[in-house]
This record gives C-alpha cells, sequence and structure tokens, in this order.
C-alpha cells in the first residue's frame, strides 16, 4: 500500500523544499507530509524486508544483494539523480530521512545506499560531463549499485598522500591506471565507481601533496580491475568493504570527470554531502539501540516491578533519548545547510557537516553503550540487536574523517 501511496502522491514530482525553513523569523520543525511520507514508506521496507535476514547477513557477512533488488521496487536508488536522467531527486532532509531509517534496522544497508546515492551517483551528477550523465547516471537510476574509492593504505585520513597512479597512453585515448585502493563499499558488487588517482603527466604532480589528483568513472568490467581482498570486520559486516586492484586499468580519457588534475575539490566536496550521510547513519544506530533497549526496560522486571520504572535505567533512557533529539536537529539542520549551498547559492556546509558527524556518531556510541548497559547480560549476547548496534556504532566516529579531523575542520570554520 505504501508504494502505491508514494506514486499516486507524486514522489517523482516532490520538490526541493527546505526542512527547517524560515518563514517571517520563525523556524518550522515540523516534517512536511512528503518526509512522513518518505518515512513511513521506508521504515515499511526496513521492517519487512531487512529486519528478517540482517541477524544471518551480519554474521555470515553476506552483502544484501537480494534486499538490494526488493529496495528496487521502492524507487529511492535515484534520489540524487535528475529526473532526466530516470532519478527521482528529493529534498537532501528526506535523504538524511532514508539513511536514518534503513540504520534503524540494518546499519550495513544504510551505508550501502549512502554511498551509492551521495558519493557515486551525486558526484557524477554534480561533477560529471553532459556524456558522462548521459551514460551513467540512468545506469545508476535504475539499480546498478555504485561505489566511490579515494582512500588507500597510506592515505586515509591524510587523503592527498595517494600514491595510486594515472599516465596517458600512447595514444591518448586511455589514462593506464596501477595500484591499490582500500576501504571501498560495495566494491565486489559495484558496476559503476568514482575513483581517484595522481595523473603522473600532470604539470602539479609532485610540487604539492595533491598535484595532479584526478577523479575517473570506473567500470568494474574495465580491463586491467579486479577486486582484492575482502574486510573482515568488527561491524557493518552485511557491508561489502574490499581492496580495489589496478593492474594496468584501461580507463577511456572521456570518463575522467572535470579534467586532469581537478580531482581533489571533488574528492573534497563529496566528503562534505557523506558526512551528512553517516550522520544519518548514526542517528538511525542510535534510534535503533534506544528503541530495543526501552522495549525491554518496559517488559524486564526487577523488585516487583518493570526495570523501566527504576530510578536509574529511567535516567538512562532520558538521557538516550535527549542526545537522539539534539543529534537528529544537527543532522537535519546540516541536510537543510547543504541544500542551501547547492540549490541558493548558500556558503559551504563542511562545519555544519562535520558538526553533525562528530555529534551523532558520538551519540550512537554512547547511546548503544547505554542500551547494552539497560540489557544487561542479554545485550552482551546476539539474541538481542543491541549488540549488533554497539560494533555497528564505531565506525560512525572513524569513516569519511575520524572525529579528530571533524574537529579539525569544525576548528577551522570558527571565527
Amino acid at each position: 500500500m505504501l508504494r502505491e501511496k508514494v506514486f499516486f502522491l507524486g514522489i517523482k514530482r516532490i520538490k526541493k523544499v527546505g526542512h527547517l525553513a524560515q518563514h517571517g523569523g520563525t523556524v518550522n520543525f515540523a516534517e512536511t507530509d512528503e518526509q512522513q511520507m518518505i518515512r513511513e514508506l521506508v521504515r515499511d521496507f526496513a521492517e519487512s524486508v531487512l529486519a528478517p535476514t540482517v541477524e544471518h547477513r551480519d554474521q555470515q557477512q553476506i552483502p544484501p544483494s537480494a534486499e538490494w533488488a526488493a529496495f528496487l521496487d521502492y524507487g529511492l536508488q535515484g534520489i540524487t539523480i535528475p529526473e532526466k536522467y530516470g532519478g527521482s531527486p528529493v529534498d537532501d532532509v528526506s535523504e538524511a530521512i532514508i539513511i536514518e531509517e534503513l540504520a534503524r534496522v540494518d546499519p550495513s544497508f544504510a551505508v550501502m545506499y549512502c554511498v551509492h546515492v551521495g558519493l557515486c551517483a551525486m558526484s557524477i551528477a554534480l561533477h560529471g560531463s553532459d556524456e558522462q550523465k548521459e551514460h551513467y547516471l540512468p545506469r545508476l537510476a535504475a539499480g546498478e549499485v555504485g561505489a566511490y574509492s579515494l582512500s588507500e593504505s597510506g592515505a586515509g585520513t591524510d587523503a592527498a598522500a595517494m600514491v595510486c597512479k594515472a599516465k596517458l597512453s600512447e595514444d591518448g585515448s586511455h589514462y593506464i591506471l596501477n595500484g591499490e585502493k582500500m576501504w571501498v563499499t560495495n566494491g565486489a558488487q559495484a558496476k559503476i565507481i568514482v575513483l581517484f588517482a595522481k595523473d603522473v603527466d600532470h604539470p602539479d604532480y609532485g610540487s604539492k601533496k595533491h598535484g595532479g589528483t584526478t577523479a575517473f568513472i570506473v567500470e568494474s568490467s574495465f580491463e586491467g580491475f579486479t577486486v582484492g581482498k575482502k574486510e573482515d570486520k568488527l561491524g557493518i559486516r552485511s557491508s561489502d568493504t574490499c581492496t580495489l586492484v589496478l593492474n594496468n586499468c584501461r580507463v577511456p580519457v572521456g570518463n575522467v570527470i572535470k579534467g586532469a588534475g581537478n580531482g581533489f575539490p571533488i574528492a573534497m566536496n563529496a566528503l562534505d554531502n557523506s558526512r551528512i550521510g553517516i550522520a544519518a547513519q548514526a542517528l538511525g544506530i542510535a534510534q535503533g539501540a534506544y528503541e530495543s533497549a526501552l522495549q525491554y526496560a518496559h517488559e524486564r522486571e526487577a523488585f516487583g516491578k518493570p526495570i523501566a520504572y527504576h530510578q536509574m535505567i529511567m535516567a538512562y533512557l532520558a538521557d538516550m533519548a535527549t542526545q537522539i533529539d539534539a543529534a537528529r536537529m544537527m543532522v537535519y539542520r546540516a541536510a537543510w545547510s547543504k541544500e542551501q549551498h547547492y540549490h541558493a547559492d548558500g556558503p559551504r556546509h563542511s562545519k555544519e557537516a562535520s558538526m553533525a558527524k562528530l555529534f551523532a556518531g558520538d551519540t550512537a556510541m554512547w547511546v548503544s553503550e547505554r542500551a547494552i548497559q539497560v540489557l544487561g547480560g542479554y545485550g552482551y549476547t546476539k539474541e538481542f540487536p543491541v549488540e549488533r548496534f554497539f560494533r555497528d556504532a564505531k565506525i560512525t566516529q572513524i569513516y569519511e574523517g575520524t572525529q579528530e579531523v571533524q574537529r579539525i575542520v569544525i576548528a577551522r570554520a570558527l571565527k
């Protein structure tokens, strides 16, 4: 019913309407009808499709391929892609809501989605040529999985230190890429990857740390491209995280985004955007852990009454709910700021994105730890989801820039 409701109300015609929009000096915190509808739609998918398989996939490290195929029926895989290329764009707060609701049940699926719509599709939509958009965006909108590859073994937090090299072929038709990329979400599933390497022929190569950094659109079918090691991770174990091996990988020159040497600003802009997605993922993790603890606290009795009515547990639950509510406001404000930047020529949203990621990541970790404490010994077992939420929460303090990096970004923006 919800899917029919979405198309009846015209999800593909949802306009870019600002959440937290200002009207005559006031701020409206209410979700729009469309945002509420999207939340209900995604919650229905998460609870009916993701929940039954999430624990098994986590334990066995199985990517959610079948679940992704089911998700395509909901029409939300192209929310950062213009309609002319087959997308169904929504406002940026709605994007955060989608990720939040997915992560409330399955953070692994949430990050798969976040990378697909944000780091891959949005990077091409914002920076790609008309030809690149026409060739790749319809495929991404149709459900081919997208990925993004910036990090290397010695270039994680220090993204400019990458050593993966690109050299123009003798006939000038292709770039030849060599090196290994690491920590690639969707690495084994993705058909289309936005990938960064340094053009050794570029005049700036070697003159500065990010000199020659170039963004490429790489297809998994390209000659010289292989998927390497799959990481055995603490959390988000159903998320596909791999090394990519480039051995004389041939990439057509037409797949360079914005020209050789212009990749570093593209990478930094993508991180601004994706940090909001990770903040939304952290928010969903916190919400899921809190709901599990709240339900358990009302069902578990000790000393003649549910533990939810014992003073210490009441304090835990109150603090958890308050932290989550504060994080939600920061995440939505960051999403709104992003929208102003792209659609209303507003200021950059780097500070707001880093603040949201910093606070929401810490909230996810703190709330999930408190949830385990509320459940006691049961919280330490795989019988309840709080154990998984606790493991999944940690990565939100690490990827897309560690919490230490977020503080540097925030401090530099202070005036």
